[in-house]
Protein backbone atom coordinates (compact mmCIF):
# COMPACT_ATOMS: atom_id res chain seq x y z
CA UNK A 1 0.00 0.00 0.00
CA UNK A 2 1.32 3.41 -0.54
CA UNK A 3 0.87 6.39 1.14
CA UNK A 4 1.24 9.76 1.26
CA UNK A 5 3.38 11.04 3.91
CA UNK A 6 5.15 14.83 4.91
CA UNK A 7 7.70 16.04 7.38
CA UNK A 8 7.31 19.46 8.76
CA UNK A 9 9.41 21.39 11.68
CA UNK A 10 7.70 21.97 14.38
CA UNK A 11 7.64 25.35 16.57
CA UNK A 12 9.50 27.00 14.23
CA UNK A 13 9.31 29.32 10.68
CA UNK A 14 12.59 28.12 9.82
CA UNK A 15 13.95 24.76 8.12
CA UNK A 16 16.25 22.49 10.26
CA UNK A 17 14.93 23.84 13.58
CA UNK A 18 12.31 22.97 15.82
CA UNK A 19 11.65 19.66 16.12
CA UNK A 20 10.74 17.53 13.03
CA UNK A 21 7.78 16.03 12.66
CA UNK A 22 6.10 13.09 9.95
CA UNK A 23 2.74 12.93 9.18
CA UNK A 24 0.77 10.55 7.40
CA UNK A 25 -2.18 12.09 5.71
CA UNK A 26 -4.20 9.26 4.98
CA UNK A 27 -3.99 6.88 7.79
CA UNK A 28 -7.34 4.92 7.59
CA UNK A 29 -6.75 1.39 7.15
CA UNK A 30 -3.70 0.77 9.21
CA UNK A 31 -3.15 -1.61 11.95
CA UNK A 32 -1.68 -1.18 14.77
CA UNK A 33 1.77 -2.71 14.32
CA UNK A 34 1.91 -0.94 10.84
CA UNK A 35 1.98 2.89 12.28
CA UNK A 36 4.47 1.50 15.07
CA UNK A 37 6.88 0.12 12.06
CA UNK A 38 6.41 2.77 10.11
CA UNK A 39 7.09 5.25 13.31
CA UNK A 40 9.74 3.07 13.68
CA UNK A 41 10.95 3.52 10.40
CA UNK A 42 10.32 7.29 10.76
CA UNK A 43 12.60 7.58 13.66
CA UNK A 44 11.52 10.51 14.50
CA UNK A 45 10.28 12.14 18.30
CA UNK A 46 6.78 11.32 16.81
CA UNK A 47 4.78 10.33 13.47
CA UNK A 48 1.16 10.66 13.20
CA UNK A 49 -1.55 9.01 11.07
CA UNK A 50 -4.68 11.16 10.36
CA UNK A 51 -7.85 9.36 9.90
CA UNK A 52 -11.12 9.60 9.83
CA UNK A 53 -12.71 10.32 12.87
CA UNK A 54 -15.48 7.97 14.85
CA UNK A 55 -16.62 10.98 16.47
CA UNK A 56 -18.78 13.16 14.50
CA UNK A 57 -18.24 16.75 16.15
CA UNK A 58 -14.25 15.89 15.39
CA UNK A 59 -13.01 17.24 11.47
CA UNK A 60 -10.19 14.69 12.08
CA UNK A 61 -8.70 11.81 14.14
CA UNK A 62 -4.86 11.96 15.05
CA UNK A 63 -3.24 8.73 16.00
CA UNK A 64 0.26 9.96 17.24
CA UNK A 65 3.23 6.91 18.08
CA UNK A 66 6.64 7.83 19.23
CA UNK A 67 9.13 4.92 17.73
CA UNK A 68 8.39 3.02 20.99
CA UNK A 69 4.26 3.72 21.41
CA UNK A 70 1.33 4.94 20.81
CA UNK A 71 0.75 8.74 22.86
CA UNK A 72 -2.41 10.01 23.56
CA UNK A 73 -1.91 13.50 23.05
CA UNK A 74 1.18 15.38 22.03
CA UNK A 75 1.84 19.33 21.60
CA UNK A 76 4.12 19.68 18.49
CA UNK A 77 2.13 16.70 16.83
CA UNK A 78 -0.77 18.37 17.14
CA UNK A 79 0.40 21.96 16.00
CA UNK A 80 2.35 20.42 13.18
CA UNK A 81 -0.38 18.08 11.73
CA UNK A 82 -3.01 21.03 11.77
CA UNK A 83 -0.57 23.61 10.50
CA UNK A 84 -0.32 20.88 7.37
CA UNK A 85 -4.09 20.47 7.06
CA UNK A 86 -4.52 23.81 6.67
CA UNK A 87 -1.63 24.47 4.13
CA UNK A 88 -3.56 21.19 1.88
CA UNK A 89 -6.38 22.77 2.26
CA UNK A 90 -8.52 20.42 4.56
CA UNK A 91 -9.69 23.74 6.75
CA UNK A 92 -10.55 26.31 4.66
CA UNK A 93 -8.52 29.10 4.82
CA UNK A 94 -10.11 32.32 5.94
CA UNK A 95 -9.07 35.57 7.42
CA UNK A 96 -8.60 35.61 10.80
CA UNK A 97 -9.17 31.97 13.00
CA UNK A 98 -10.75 29.00 12.21
CA UNK A 99 -12.13 26.89 14.90
CA UNK A 100 -12.43 22.51 14.69
CA UNK A 101 -12.26 19.80 16.85
CA UNK A 102 -10.14 17.11 16.79
CA UNK A 103 -10.41 13.64 18.19
CA UNK A 104 -7.10 12.31 20.24
CA UNK A 105 -6.39 9.48 22.39
CA UNK A 106 -7.31 11.74 24.79
CA UNK A 107 -10.57 12.96 23.87
CA UNK A 108 -12.51 15.76 21.85
CA UNK A 109 -10.38 18.76 21.94
CA UNK A 110 -10.36 22.25 19.91
CA UNK A 111 -7.53 24.21 17.82
CA UNK A 112 -7.39 27.24 16.04
CA UNK A 113 -5.84 27.83 13.15
CA UNK A 114 -5.26 31.67 12.09
CA UNK A 115 -4.99 32.48 8.57
CA UNK A 116 -2.89 35.22 6.78
CA UNK A 117 -3.70 35.91 3.01
CA UNK A 118 -4.83 33.06 2.69
CA UNK A 119 -2.08 30.45 4.64
CA UNK A 120 -1.77 29.32 8.29
CA UNK A 121 0.54 31.25 10.43
CA UNK A 122 0.35 29.69 13.21
CA UNK A 123 -1.58 26.91 15.27
CA UNK A 124 -3.42 26.80 19.14
CA UNK A 125 -4.20 24.02 21.09
CA UNK A 126 -6.16 23.97 24.06
CA UNK A 127 -4.94 21.18 26.22
CA UNK A 128 -6.75 19.74 28.99
CA UNK A 129 -7.06 21.07 33.01
CA UNK A 130 -3.60 20.92 33.88
CA UNK A 131 -3.48 18.28 36.77
CA UNK A 132 -1.02 18.39 39.63
CA UNK A 133 1.23 15.22 41.71
CA UNK A 134 2.60 16.37 44.48
CA UNK A 135 5.71 14.05 45.05
CA UNK A 136 8.67 14.81 47.48
CA UNK A 137 11.57 14.83 44.96
CA UNK A 138 14.72 14.33 46.24
CA UNK A 139 16.47 17.63 45.19
CA UNK A 140 20.02 15.89 45.58
CA UNK A 141 19.09 12.81 43.33
CA UNK A 142 17.59 15.28 40.89
CA UNK A 143 20.43 17.42 40.36
CA UNK A 144 22.59 14.43 40.05
CA UNK A 145 20.44 12.90 37.10
CA UNK A 146 20.94 15.86 35.30
CA UNK A 147 25.03 16.71 36.21
CA UNK A 148 24.40 19.39 37.91
CA UNK A 149 24.59 20.16 42.25
CA UNK A 150 21.64 21.29 44.24
CA UNK A 151 22.82 25.10 44.01
CA UNK A 152 21.99 24.85 40.29
CA UNK A 153 18.16 24.25 41.48
CA UNK A 154 15.94 26.84 41.54
CA UNK A 155 15.53 27.72 45.43
CA UNK A 156 12.24 28.88 45.46
CA UNK A 157 10.71 26.66 43.50
CA UNK A 158 9.89 22.87 43.79
CA UNK A 159 10.41 20.25 41.18
CA UNK A 160 6.69 18.76 40.56
CA UNK A 161 4.77 16.34 38.17
CA UNK A 162 1.96 18.05 35.77
CA UNK A 163 0.04 17.07 33.21
CA UNK A 164 -1.96 18.40 30.23
CA UNK A 165 -2.18 14.64 28.74
CA UNK A 166 1.11 13.27 29.54
CA UNK A 167 2.91 13.72 33.46
CA UNK A 168 6.24 15.28 33.19
CA UNK A 169 8.59 16.45 35.80
CA UNK A 170 8.93 20.29 36.48
CA UNK A 171 12.42 20.84 37.15
CA UNK A 172 13.14 24.55 37.86
CA UNK A 173 16.72 25.97 37.36
CA UNK A 174 18.33 28.47 38.84
CA UNK A 175 19.47 30.45 35.91
CA UNK A 176 20.04 29.80 32.57
CA UNK A 177 23.81 28.97 32.94
CA UNK A 178 22.81 25.88 34.99
CA UNK A 179 20.36 24.95 31.47
CA UNK A 180 23.80 24.69 29.58
CA UNK A 181 25.62 22.82 32.14
CA UNK A 182 23.61 19.35 32.08
CA UNK A 183 24.97 16.47 31.48
CA UNK A 184 21.97 13.68 31.68
CA UNK A 185 22.64 10.07 33.87
CA UNK A 186 20.21 8.58 32.08
CA UNK A 187 19.89 5.74 34.34
CA UNK A 188 19.50 7.65 37.86
CA UNK A 189 17.13 10.14 35.20
CA UNK A 190 15.18 6.70 34.55
CA UNK A 191 15.34 5.12 38.13
CA UNK A 192 14.10 8.90 39.41
CA UNK A 193 11.20 9.29 37.15
CA UNK A 194 10.21 5.53 37.35
CA UNK A 195 6.85 5.51 35.91
CA UNK A 196 5.47 9.22 37.14
CA UNK A 197 6.87 11.26 34.29
CA UNK A 198 7.99 11.16 30.49
CA UNK A 199 10.43 13.42 31.08
CA UNK A 200 12.01 16.04 33.35
CA UNK A 201 11.26 19.45 31.62
CA UNK A 202 14.61 21.53 33.07
CA UNK A 203 13.33 25.51 32.84
CA UNK A 204 14.55 29.09 33.80
CA UNK A 205 12.41 31.81 34.15
CA UNK A 206 13.88 35.18 32.22
CA UNK A 207 11.98 38.39 32.05
CA UNK A 208 8.75 39.60 30.96
CA UNK A 209 7.59 36.39 30.48
CA UNK A 210 10.03 34.55 28.87
CA UNK A 211 11.38 31.08 29.92
CA UNK A 212 14.19 28.74 28.54
CA UNK A 213 14.11 24.63 29.02
CA UNK A 214 15.13 21.55 27.94
CA UNK A 215 13.19 18.34 27.41
CA UNK A 216 15.60 15.80 29.42
CA UNK A 217 14.64 12.30 28.15
CA UNK A 218 16.15 8.94 30.20
CA UNK A 219 15.97 6.81 26.47
CA UNK A 220 17.37 8.13 22.68
CA UNK A 221 16.21 10.72 22.07
CA UNK A 222 18.40 12.20 24.99
CA UNK A 223 16.74 15.71 24.53
CA UNK A 224 13.57 16.81 22.90
CA UNK A 225 13.93 19.90 20.58
CA UNK A 226 10.04 21.41 21.50
CA UNK A 227 7.43 19.57 23.85
CA UNK A 228 4.43 21.25 23.67
CA UNK A 229 2.80 19.05 26.24
CA UNK A 230 5.13 19.95 28.39
CA UNK A 231 5.07 23.49 28.10
CA UNK A 232 1.05 23.62 28.46
CA UNK A 233 2.20 22.14 32.12
CA UNK A 234 4.57 24.41 32.58
CA UNK A 235 2.31 27.19 31.85
CA UNK A 236 0.13 26.12 34.32
CA UNK A 237 2.61 25.39 36.83
CA UNK A 238 4.05 28.87 36.63
CA UNK A 239 0.81 29.91 37.33
CA UNK A 240 -0.06 28.21 40.43
CA UNK A 241 3.35 28.54 42.09
CA UNK A 242 5.15 31.78 40.76
CA UNK A 243 2.15 34.14 40.70
CA UNK A 244 2.09 34.14 36.39
CA UNK A 245 -1.12 35.97 35.77
CA UNK A 246 -3.28 33.85 33.63
CA UNK A 247 -3.60 34.78 30.10
CA UNK A 248 -0.27 36.54 30.24
CA UNK A 249 1.77 35.13 27.51
CA UNK A 250 4.47 32.91 28.17
CA UNK A 251 6.94 33.15 25.21
CA UNK A 252 9.43 29.69 25.71
CA UNK A 253 13.09 28.93 24.37
CA UNK A 254 13.39 24.91 24.02
CA UNK A 255 15.94 23.50 21.85
CA UNK A 256 18.65 26.17 21.86
CA UNK A 257 21.34 24.12 23.39
CA UNK A 258 21.07 21.41 20.43
CA UNK A 259 21.27 23.56 17.91
CA UNK A 260 17.49 23.44 16.69
CA UNK A 261 15.81 26.75 18.77
CA UNK A 262 12.06 26.27 19.03
CA UNK A 263 9.28 29.07 19.82
CA UNK A 264 6.60 27.94 21.76
CA UNK A 265 3.65 30.43 23.19
CA UNK A 266 1.32 29.51 26.18
CA UNK A 267 -1.25 31.33 27.82
CA UNK A 268 -3.53 29.57 30.89
CA UNK A 269 -6.83 30.55 31.41
CA UNK A 270 -7.75 29.88 35.29
CA UNK A 271 -11.36 29.29 36.11
CA UNK A 272 -11.06 28.92 40.13
CA UNK A 273 -8.80 26.29 40.67
CA UNK A 274 -8.79 25.05 37.81
CA UNK A 275 -5.93 25.63 34.88
CA UNK A 276 -6.22 24.67 31.17
CA UNK A 277 -3.48 25.92 29.13
CA UNK A 278 -3.66 26.93 25.35
CA UNK A 279 -0.48 25.99 23.26
CA UNK A 280 0.63 28.12 20.59
CA UNK A 281 3.36 27.72 17.52
CA UNK A 282 4.27 27.41 13.43
CA UNK A 283 5.56 24.64 11.38
CA UNK A 284 7.22 24.30 7.79
CA UNK A 285 7.27 21.70 5.52
CA UNK A 286 10.53 19.78 4.73
CA UNK A 287 10.07 16.77 2.86
CA UNK A 288 7.27 15.31 0.93
CA UNK A 289 6.44 11.77 -0.69
CA UNK A 290 4.75 8.52 -0.53
CA UNK A 291 5.90 5.27 1.19
CA UNK A 292 4.67 1.71 1.07
CA UNK A 293 3.30 0.18 4.17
Amino acid sequence: MERRFYTLDVFTTTRFEGNPLAVITDGDGLSEAAMQAVAREMNLSETVFVQKPTEDRALARLRIFTTRQELKLAGHPVIGTWFLLAELGVVPAQEGGVHVLQQTGAGILPVEIRFKDGRPQRVTMTQKEAVFRPTKINRKALAAALGLTPKDLDPKLDPEYVSTGIFNLMAPLRNRAALGKIVMNMLELRKLLGKNGTMAYCFACGSNGKVFSRGILPWEPFEDAATGSAAGSLGAYLVRHAKLAPAHTLSILQGEEMGRPSHIEVEVTQSGKKLVPRVSGAAVKVFEGTIQI
